[in-house]
């Protein structure tokens, strides 16, 4: 069946639709990730997008129940150039066309998704539809009557309900670490990485209160990854000031842009994000240069942090950004890329490390 792509910009491409049949809105964004599509499709932080992949084949190895990084898809739309439909993979159940189907997701492929990134790249990223059933002029009408992205909290929508306990397989009394993760859209592969460290990992709501936590008798506090402006979280923002001295705190990609937030700066819309797997970090004390994985379309201001105690500690090296923050004093740091690694390299699974080396050397546990 035909599909259509249309941008805000009344950019129209045509192609064959995947997935679900129907029209889907959000913002159109690319990732230069080769691999884990399924990863990018199940991870929170794209939540209200519409995820263009730059690699021509996707789909090749099919669908994992062990590669989900939450409980459902949350990609608004997914646009690729040629979907595979015949995988090759032991792990396999299924073809990504089916999956996609399954959830409900509209997508469309024969785009040719290198253009449309150049597009993005110089254009900027912006709200676009997919649709099986509308007209170009129609979909462009049903654009500007949206909301725009950066207009919606898209962290109550992706965030846990209740409190819940990761166990990753620990027996009871088996952790050494028992940490406070706030969940403003995270990954399973952040709990697993510290359930592989002995860490008992309690996942809290992204409304919960610094009272709540506190309350918990956590050694260290995690602030999770998630989608959309961090402008909007002032609930947030508050409750990490009143955590600040109180325990250890480690922040993930949106963690990174509260806690700029909690000491004084302010976050900025980049014009087309940071997304896929091979993006360079420089650490400012050490020189030394890590490929990250990243998916964000904020920074950091640095300004607004002097006097605080908080100083830059990383910098992307393709544009200078902001990739992380660390005090001068207290366990505090953050890093706006991932090093829970899915999809990515492993380089930095070593932060997991680090963190609980903190907590050890605040004698919190």
């Amino acid at each position: 069946m035909r599909a259509l792509l249309v941008l805000n910009d009344g950019s129209t491409y045509t192609g064959e639709s995947i997935g679900a049949k129907g029209t889907t809105l959000g913002e159109v964004v690319f990732s230069t990730c080769m691999t884990g599509y399924q990863e990018m499709l199940t991870d929170p932080s794209y939540a209200g997008q519409l995820l263009t992949l730059t690699y021509p084949l996707i789909g090749n190895y099919g669908v994992a129940p062990e590669d989900f990084e939450s409980s459902r898809v949350q990609v608004a739309g997914l646009i690729v150039k040629h979907l595979c439909g015949g995988p090759s993979n032991w792990r396999s159940v299924g073809t990504l066309n089916d999956f996609l189907a399954g959830h409900n997701v509209v997508g469309i492929q024969g785009v040719d998704t290198r253009a449309l990134t150049r597009h993005l790249r110089n254009q900027g990223v912006m709200m676009g539809a997919i649709s099986t059933e509308a007209t170009p002029s129609e979909l462009l009408q049903k654009i500007k009557d949206a909301p725009d992205y950066g207009s919606i909290d898209f962290t109550r929508l992706v965030s846990t309900d209740s409190v819940y306990v990761w166990q990753g397989g620990l027996r009871p009394g088996e952790h050494k670490f028992d940490i406070a993760l706030v969940d403003f859209g995270v990954k399973r592969n952040i709990m697993r990485n510290f359930s592989a460290l002995k860490c008992r990992v309690t996942v809290y709501p992204c409304t919960v209160t610094a009272e709540e936590l506190l309350s918990g008798g956590h050694d260290g506090i995690v602030l999770s990854p998630g989608p959309g402006d961090p402008a909007l979280l002032s609930h947030a923002i508050e409750n990490v000031k009143k955590l600040i001295g109180k325990k250890p705190i480690m922040g993930i990609c949106l963690g990174n842009q509260i806690l700029g937030w909690a000491f004084g700066s302010s976050t900025f819309k980049l014009k087309f994000g940071h997304r896929g797997g091979n993006h360079p970090v420089r650490e400012i004390s050490t020189g030394r240069v890590y490929i990250t994985s990243q998916n964000h379309g904020y920074a950091v201001d640095p300004r607004g942090l002097q006097d605080k105690g908080m100083m830059v500690e990383y910098i992307n090296l393709n544009d200078g950004t902001v990739e992380g923050l660390r005090h001068c004093e207290m366990p505090i740091f953050s890093v706006q890329y991932h090093p829970e690694a899915s999809p990515g390299p492993m380089d930095n699974g070593y932060l997991f490390g680090k963190f609980l080396d903190m907590i050890k050397g605040s004698g919190r546990s």
